[in-house]
């Protein structure tokens, strides 16, 4: 953003999508001006992403399918476009990508959820997961809920918060997914004892909330050099942060 260009811009990459309509709809309460939409049908292996078709714009947010995101990556980034990536099921291609996108100077931000209060819940199943270690008599389960469409089981973020919760609590969480009707995205951490429990819970209730996390990013995002987390953005900064400034 400059003084001349007050508005920042915005490419949506998978605008077809229900993330991608929630972006295109959210992006202008926002203040975000949205200067290109491209589609499933006219972006074959990220074939369709090129300066021109990117409008100028400041960033691009990706929301597609596994198969699609790392072309659609390469090909933002190859056209000068920082890139902010809500796609999971593909984080196996992600080190290789990462280092791909360092060496060509660009910008790349990947989260499994871009909920700021998920990205918050985290930390509270990190910290719960610390005090509980040890404590004898409780078991530990991860339950999960999305809806019927979603492609990946468990979800990218079911496996980040298992891990969180497996590092502080020396041993595997178990986890069960669960894919029906139109849920947004519900996870909740169990731990459960004789004669009592806890359960600690975060609930979605509009998939908008992760159209507003992707566009709190993308402002982040403007002007730097790097493979970021949301974990960067909130501050919490993890120790293979590479903000750099041009």
């Amino acid at each position: 953003m400059t003084a001349t260009n007050p508005t920042p811009t915005v490419a949506i990459i998978g605008s077809d999508g229900k993330m991608g309509q929630a972006v295109s709809t959210l992006a202008p309460e926002r203040g975000w001006r949205v200067v290109s939409r491209i589609d499933a049908e006219h972006n074959a292996k990220g074939k369709g992403i090129t300066r021109e078709t990117l409008g100028g714009a400041d960033i691009a947010i990706e929301f597609t399918t596994p198969e699609a995101a790392v072309d659609n990556v390469r090909a933002s980034v190859a056209a000068g476009c920082p890139i902010i990536v809500g796609t999971t099921g593909w984080y196996d291609k992600l080190p290789t990508l990462s280092e791909w996108v360092e060496q060509q100077n660009g910008a790349m931000l990947t989260a499994p959820n871009f909920s700021l209060g998920v990205n918050v819940f985290e930390q509270v199943v990190e910290r719960a997961s610390e005090l509980l270690r040890g404590m004898p008599g409780f078991d530990v389960h991860l339950v999960e809920t999305h809806h019927a469409a979603k492609k990946d089981a468990p979800s990218g973020t079911a496996l980040k918060l298992a891990k969180a919760a497996a590092k502080k609590l020396g041993r595997e969480v178990p986890t069960t997914s669960i894919r029906t009707g139109s849920v947004p995205g519900t996870h909740q951490l169990v731990f459960d004892a004789p004669f009592e429990q806890i359960r600690l819970e975060h609930e979605a209730r509009d998939r908008r909330v992760f159209a507003e996390g992707a566009l709190v990013a993308a402002a982040w995002l403007i002007g730097k050099r790097g493979v970021f987390t949301m974990r960067d953005v909130l501050g919490l900064v993890s120790p293979t942060s590479s903000a750099r400034v041009p």
